[in-house]
């Protein structure tokens, strides 16, 4: 991320009771002191990048101006002495409650963070999210082998390799067994056909196409009714010495209740802008486009725009396919 930008190096915060943080090595030493020495706590980039609710990357001009950024003590007193002074960062809620910050550092010498960056950074930010739900299961800051690791997710989740064969699943992953079936030569196949084009067109994306659009989507019992959101997410090289021979990491979130879920949820399980998820809210509480356009003020073009992009996102063809999903997400945040 951070050869991407320019940068010297790239971070991840993650917080909800504890801190835990990791960073590149290029930049450990000044964020070990970052948070030693209390300046985590007077920092308000956090602050303010938890507070957009964009899907954005953001750099600091975006939040202050020349002379606000010169005179805040944390860029005056700590980043630049130490040769920084420039970021783009952006903030992941998910609905595990874990706040979640990634950022790249740039020398002050080098000048801010250009708006090219910060776009190729935007491209990586889907895949950022969906990883971040993983780290918040995880709960350990290194996990000690694969069973144990899946095991501390507390979902159904499977590893595979790039031909869909499972190298380990989950103690959970016998709880979805009415929905995944395990074929010849350890094949990871699921009951819905829809959701298993849906894998498969994934799996042999990771590689081939980075920009893929779906690689979360729902899984649909014997009756059509959604069960399971399902989430691909790929396993690097550097990820190996936990997850061993594995090409990417299958896990299944379950789909709980008949509420309406929160626009965090919605967003955090199929990264969804804001006025997505506004719009995914509004047809699963039965409202038609041209209501929904009315009561956003926007126009109706708009909103069927914005319907066609969450269809896509979620993996569903139809808007009533769309409303009978997302009226049963309901509180599927785990306790």
């Amino acid at each position: 991320m951070a050869a991407l930008a320019g940068s010297a190096g790239g971070l991840l915060f993650s917080a909800r009771k504890a801190l835990n943080w990791t960073a590149s090595e290029r930049v450990a030493d000044v964020f070990a002191a970052y948070v030693q020495e209390g300046w985590f706590g007077k920092c308000s980039r956090r602050v303010c990048l938890m507070g957009r609710e964009e899907p954005s990357f953001f750099v600091e001009h975006d939040f202050w101006s020349d002379a606000e950024i010169d005179a805040d003590p944390v860029y005056r007193d700590f980043f630049r002495p130490r040769g920084l002074g420039w970021s783009a960062g952006t903030g992941v809620q998910v609905s595990t409650g874990d706040n979640i910050v990634f950022s790249v550092e740039r020398a002050f010498s080098e000048g801010p963070v250009a708006a090219e960056s910060v776009a190729r950074l935007n491209l990586l930010r889907p895949h950022l999210a969906r990883s971040a739900l993983v780290s918040a299961r995880m709960q350990h800051k290194r996990a000690q082998g694969a069973a144990e690791a899946l095991t501390a997710m507390q979902l159904p989740a499977f590893l595979l390799r790039a031909g869909g064969e499972v190298v380990e699943m989950s103690p959970l992953g016998t709880d979805v067994s009415s929905l995944v079936i395990l074929g010849a030569h350890g094949r990871l196949r699921l009951a819905d056909r829809q959701a298993d084009a849906l894998l498969d067109d994934a799996l042999a994306s990771l590689t081939s196409a980075p920009a893929i659009s779906a690689r979360s989507f729902p899984v649909r019992d014997a009756a059509g009714t959604p069960r399971q959101v399902a989430h691909l997410v790929p396993v690097p090289r550097g990820a190996h010495d936990v997850f061993g021979d594995s090409y990417a990491l299958l896990m299944m979130v379950p789909v709980a209740s008949d509420r309406v879920p929160s626009a965090t949820l919605m967003k955090s399980l199929f990264d969804l802008t804001p006025s997505e998820a506004r719009v995914a809210s509004g047809i699963a509480r039965g409202e038609t486009p041209g209501t929904i356009a009315a009561s956003g003020g926007v126009a109706i073009t708009t909103v069927r725009s914005q319907i066609r992009s969450v269809l896509e996102k979620t993996g569903t063809s139809r808007q009533s396919d769309l409303a009978g999903l997302l009226a049963r997400l309901g509180a599927t945040a785990p306790n």
